[in-house]
């Protein structure tokens, strides 16, 4: 499956954006979609994960209740909504679908990756 993250952009500290990551296979919707980030200098780390057919989802510490995750199936796209963000939240965010069984927030498990969109938050 060939994914492709948009949204990104440069916004002040406390703005909001919406990534969406779009898929290509009509299967889309058997994948569970995660979004990573990196910032530079650090590695790459888990945003937040949705499991396939828009079950459950996950959110790291530093995320929780500021970033939520969705999807819309019918229109091979996962959302990742980012509110309230901070300066630390700069990053390239990338969005991937899981391959392997087990912890869904392990990037091991992800074997499809998008290019990734830039999000640069000043404060």
């Amino acid at each position: 499956v060939q994914l492709q993250a948009s949204g990104g952009g440069l916004v002040q500290a406390g703005d909001s954006l919406r990534l969406s990551c779009t898929g290509s296979a009509r299967t889309f919707s058997n994948y569970t979609i995660g979004w990573f980030r990196q910032a530079p200098g650090k590695e790459r780390e888990f945003v937040a994960v949705i499991l396939y057919r828009g079950g459950s989802t996950r959110s790291a510490d530093s995320v929780k209740g500021r970033f939520a995750i969705s999807r819309d199936n019918a229109k091979n796209t996962v959302y990742l909504q980012m509110d309230s963000l901070k300066p630390e939240d700069t990053a390239i965010y990338y969005c991937a679908a899981r391959t392997k069984s087990g912890d869904p927030e392990r990037i091991q498990n992800y074997g499809y990756w998008g290019p990734g969109t830039q999000v640069t938050v000043s404060s």
